[in-house]
């Protein structure tokens, strides 16, 4: 599976950008899918995350903010954020992996895949 993730770039604090990260390769429709992100000087964090049912889990930072979604027919996955705010400057990451029926999906250990990673950076 290869991904390939788009739509970073700047915007003013309060205002949205969507991600998206489309996929390549078999069994998509089985696959947990997630975002990550790592700003300037910290680790990789979790962001969110959508299984094969479409269960959604979300960091405490964003919910409420971001939305994740995921097109099976497109092999894509997406990440709605709104209300963005400087602390969401960060290279952000989309991953693929096998444990698609789990229901808690927020460690990086958990994903075999990763996209190159898109900057988000939020001007205040």
């Amino acid at each position: 599976v290869q991904l390939q993730a788009s739509g970073g770039g700047l915007v003013q604090a309060g205002g949205s950008l969507r991600l998206s990260c489309a996929a390549s390769g078999r069994s998509f429709n089985n696959y947990a899918l997630a975002w990550f992100r790592q700003a300037p000087g910290k680790e990789r964090d979790f962001v969110a995350s959508i299984n094969r049912v479409r269960k959604t889990g979300y960091a405490d930072s964003v919910k409420g903010r971001f939305t994740i979604s995921r097109d099976n027919a497109e092999k894509a996955v997406y990440l709605q954020m709104n209300s963005l705010e400087p602390e969401d400057t960060a290279v952000y990451y989309c991953a693929a992996g096998p444990y698609g029926s789990s229901w808690s999906l927020d460690r990086d250990s958990q994903y075999t895949y990763w996209g190159q990673g898109t900057l988000v950076t939020v001007s205040s």
